[in-house]
């Protein structure tokens, strides 16, 4: 991997600016330069990896999963190399080896409601961080959109929540579920116009699901095209 040059960042297409970080990601998945004095530290340093967890082998998943992200630590029932107070640290262990570990981000997000706390104990950043680790490391990955998304609107960060959304439909590209899941957050947000252009798009790309179009027809926000 590219030394991380900290002087002469630049900005190339699609950077983003996320609390003081300087991106520099195209979508092709060009190296990213990141500022060492980001509050949430460098998602592409790591004694291990990182790595991108949609791509890495099952080997390197399960050695790590085998040790730190067990079926015990993922309900929150049965620590494996922590405590039941600091089951942060082996969740927070899997996500500095894979920033965009979905089932991981979304039990970090669980500790930190069971602890009533945007850092649960013995992580080492907030479950924000994590989050916008996470979309720096894979800008591409449209399902840590859709649940950071999930989480800056619990959060009561609307606006936030809908750049993540706007930004991952984006990226979806011609892939159907993609498509879906978005629509699936844009209603649950309340924004059903944009629900309805995801659940158009997603039909249009072949996806068989109707759950989006039945939920949006049951408030009466789905029109057919030409009706």
């Amino acid at each position: 991997m590219k030394r991380i040059d900290t002087t002469r960042a630049r900005l190339m297409a699609g950077t983003r600016t996320l609390a003081g970080l300087v991106i520099a990601a195209a979508c092709t998945g060009a190296w990213a330069q990141v500022d060492a004095g980001w509050e949430c530290g460098n998602p592409f340093k790591n004694h291990f990896g990182p790595f991108d967890y949609r791509k890495a082998d099952a080997g390197t998943k399960q050695l790590v999963e085998g040790a730190h992200f067990t079926p015990g630590v993922e309900s929150l029932t049965k620590p494996k190399t922590t405590t039941y107070a600091t089951m942060a640290g082996d969740v927070g262990y899997t996500l500095h080896v894979f920033p965009n570990h979905h089932r991981a981000l979304m039990t970090m997000t669980r500790l930190g409601e069971r602890h009533n706390s945007p850092q649960p104990p013995a992580a080492k950043f907030t479950i924000d961080c994590y989050y916008k680790r996470a979309v720096v490391y894979a800008p591409d990955d449209t399902v840590v959109r859709a649940l950071y998304a999930r989480y800056l609107f619990k959060q009561e960060r609307r606006d936030e929540a809908l750049q993540q959304l706007a930004a991952g439909a984006q990226q979806a590209g011609d892939n159907p579920l993609s498509h879906f899941n978005l629509g699936l957050v844009y209603f649950d947000i309340g924004d059903y116009d944009r629900a309805a252009e995801q659940a158009l798009k997603a039909r249009e790309l072949g996806m068989p699901r109707t759950e989006l179009i039945d939920r949006l027809k049951g408030v009466n926000k789905w029109v057919e095209p030409g009706g």
